[in-house]
């Protein structure tokens, strides 16, 4: 009898869980597949969510008389993709008895990275005029909060708001200034997914199976192990830093929101392991890029800024690292060695941040051909006699120094001793020179951690750190 209860019990116990997770045939979905969303315009829009297994589901979108019809499947789960018209709305789309309002089509970004991506418009330069102008209601942020897990999450915490001043104000200035750059010049509705966390390296974004498939990875996921050899059995704890946390919390939940590109500001905590950062950040991208299954989306970063660290040149390594890595596809990067604060981590100059990644996406997405979108980029060197001759892409309409003379350019010859060096400007080309250094073979420029150089072109944007050697950068603790 007390089996045959125990039976029964079990059974009510199921029947009500099963009742609150999905309800009697209620089709759920994730949130960010809500009121207030914008989709990707001209697109094979997934949705998706889950229901009682078997739960026949409609999608009937208000811009076109198409049905979409499936099932959830075995274990509740449903999907479906839907043709997406040109830019506008607002729309609606029926799912089964409920209906998402106010939707929006246009183009969608996702925006993510660490505290400088983060960071809000209420913190930001010139916060309070700024707040009280961001009344764009066709820019639309979905703000994930902070999650990260073992194992891949089915969802996020969150919600779409409207641009608003009342909201904006906590709104990522970067990814707001972003948006708002589009919205002006493309004249549509812009969605922003802002998914970041303060503090955060860039394997904690990534899958760890991934990881494991490249050296840098492994070390990454051997030394998690050695962590947590020792503990108790039980839940592992979880951290925001451990590989693939964060992945597995907020990305992977969000997979297959479709998006145009993405934007990323980070690398603040992984300079003190800046020789692993190339592969680590490239892997993320190919991650992303092979998961979402959209191509190689466009993604646009941020290359760090002067910051004054505890040990010398990592961040000048870092940010070297973030140069090489514009050699892979459709990808482009934010120069900011001019607008940083070599004592404060987060500059509040956000404006120009987001500016400068929109003239990439402007440019090279969206093919605004009159836009200069980036500042010179080291491209090659030729030794003259004493003498070494740089030169740059993207050197705009020409070179230009913000000042008297060339400033943070090093010389060294082959034993590898950098000196103070001279650099003029010939044509669009630099020529760099030393009196210490009769026989030169390689140049350095702006590679110490709080260097704020003056080279530009004439449009204003500034020249990237660079270096022309390969040799070990040597990372000593400052006294």
């Amino acid at each position: 009898m007390k089996i045959k209860l125990y039976i029964i019990l079990s059974f009510f116990i199921y029947a009500v869980l099963q009742n609150i997770i999905f309800g009697q045939g209620k089709v759920k979905t994730p949130s960010f597949i809500t009121d207030n969303m914008v989709l990707q315009q001209n697109f094979d829009a997934p949705l998706w969510g889950w229901a009682e297994q078997g739960t026949k589901v409609t999608i009937q979108p208000s811009w076109h008389k198409t049905n979409y019809q499936t099932s959830a499947d075995y274990n509740g789960n449903w999907f479906v993709t839907v043709k997406t018209p040109s830019a506008g709305g607002p729309y609606q789309i029926a799912i089964n008895d409920d209906t998402l309002k106010n939707v929006l089509i246009g183009e969608v970004w996702l925006c993510s990275g660490q505290s400088n991506m983060q960071w809000a418009l209420e913190k930001s330069d010139n916060a309070e005029e700024e707040i009280s102008k961001a009344d764009f209601p066709n820019i639309r942020m979905f703000y994930a909060a902070r999650d990260n897990a073992r194992e891949p999450n089915k969802d996020v915490y969150g919600q779409w708001d409207e641009c608003k001043p009342e909201v904006a104000k906590t709104f990522s200035a970067v990814a707001y200034y972003f948006g708002r750059e589009l919205y002006k010049e493309l004249n549509v509705p812009i969605g922003l997914l802002h998914f970041s966390w303060g503090g955060s390296p860039a394997q904690a974004w990534t899958n760890p199976e991934v990881l494991e498939t490249t050296p840098e990875g492994r070390y990454y996921l051997e030394k998690f192990q050695e962590k947590i050899k020792n503990t108790p059995p039980g839940e592992l704890p979880r951290n925001y830093r451990d590989p693939g946390a964060n992945y597995y919390g907020m990305i992977r939940p969000l997979i297959p929101y479709s998006i145009k590109g993405a934007i990323w500001y980070q690398g603040e905590n992984n300079v003190f392991e800046h020789e692993m950062y190339r592969n680590i950040f490239e892997t993320m991208i190919s991650n992303w890029r092979d998961e979402w299954c959209q191509g190689d989306f466009p993604f646009y970063y941020v290359q760090l800024a002067p910051y004054n660290y505890s040990k010398p040149l990592v961040g000048a390594a870092l940010r070297d690292a973030q140069r090489e890595s514009l050699e892979i596809k459709n990808v482009g990067m934010a120069v900011t060695l001019d607008i940083g604060n070599p004592e404060d981590i987060h500059p509040k100059n956000k404006f120009d941040v987001g500016k400068r990644l929109s003239l990439w996406a402007l440019a090279k997405t969206y093919g605004k051909g009159n836009i200069v979108f980036s500042g010179p980029i080291y491209k090659s060197m030729k030794i003259e006699g004493d003498k070494i001759r740089i030169s740059f892409d993207y050197v705009g309409s020409g070179l230009m120094s913000k000042g008297d003379t060339l400033t943070d350019f090093t010389i060294a010859g082959k034993n590898q001793q950098f000196y103070p060096a001279e650099a003029v400007i010939d044509g669009n080309t630099i020529l760099v020179s030393s009196n210490d250094v009769k026989n030169p073979v390689a140049v350095r420029f702006a590679f110490a951690n709080e260097d704020e150089p003056n080279l530009f072109n004439k449009e204003g944007l500034p020249a990237s750190t660079f270096r022309t050697d390969n040799w070990e950068i040597i990372t000593e603790d400052k006294d």
